[in-house]
């Protein structure tokens, strides 16, 4: 099943700090109808911006976490034995569809390939979801925007987005905040002063720097946050950085070892 977040109408926005006219693309996308697809590392804030734009325009959002074994039955629907009957109950995307919310696909090339085509009809002129199993052709309720992110220098060439796909989207490439405005995010997020948070944000650039060599990911913004979090909440600095910013980017201890140096050379 898919990994669903509903997130409702009318909630708080969730900070956000704006890069460039992100936020305005979103909000002129929605008015006219159009689909979007983000483009960006892994924790660079794709999916915050999705939440607090939602949140911002007073849209219902409907959150799937795509992987391996989401099939287009996962987003659309299936039919189910309830109460010895058996009924058919929406997915998360037909909800979307029919209550006009935002449908946010995380990570879209990591669904099955059978996904992709349920999206198509959707993202054209069309807007219809038809639902095979049920015989409905669903037109989607004013509202409906069709959002989906992935990380294009994270696949491999099995786990891409066709271009017949892409050219469905408008698409917005992420990536991570200069250093100033990482240091400003991380200040507000965890609490940690801003002297202590410069020097985890320069760390994290250091990181992001070996991506390639030693390491698939740079440090995201969020491992940074939780960082600064458990720094802020007492624990040792050395300690925090071990099991927020190097642990997880890598299970080689040679690899970990030689971050753990550089982490000596920015921090002494």
């Amino acid at each position: 099943m898919a990994a669903l977040k509903q997130q409702g109408e009318g909630a708080s926005a969730p900070f956000y700090s704006p890069v460039a006219d992100e936020c305005e693309l979103f909000e002129t996308a929605s008015q006219h109808d159009l689909p979007l697809l983000l483009k960006g590392p892994t924790g660079c804030g794709k999916t915050r911006f999705v939440a607090h734009m939602a949140a911002r325009l007073g849209r219902p959002l409907y959150t799937v976490a795509c992987h391996d074994d989401l099939s287009a039955s996962d987003l659309v629907g299936r039919y189910l034995l309830k109460g010895g009957e058996t009924v058919w109950v929406d997915g998360p995307l037909t909800r979307a569809v029919r209550e006009g919310a935002i449908c946010y696909l995380d990570e879209v090339v990591e669904a099955r390939k059978d996904v992709t085509v349920v999206l198509h009809p959707l993202t054209d002129d069309r807007r219809i979801l038809p639902l095979d199993k049920t015989g409905e052709e669903i037109e989607a309720a004013p509202g409906f925007m069709l959002v989906a992110s992935y990380n294009p220098g994270y696949q491999n060439i099995l786990k891409t987005l066709k271009p017949s796909t892409r050219q469905r989207f408008l698409s917005i490439e992420f990536d991570f905040p200069t250093q100033d405005r990482e240091v400003d995010i991380v200040v507000r997020e965890s609490g940690l002063e801003a002297s202590r948070a410069t020097s985890l944000v320069r760390l994290a650039h250091k990181l992001r720097g070996l991506k390639g060599q030693d390491l698939e990911e740079g440090v995201s913004t969020r491992l940074v946050i939780y960082c600064a979090t458990l720094i802020k909440a007492g624990v040792p600095v050395e300690r925090a950085i071990l099991t927020a910013m190097i642990e997880p980017l890598s299970d080689d201890d040679d690899v970990k070892a030689g971050l753990m140096d550089l982490v000596t050379a920015v921090f002494g």
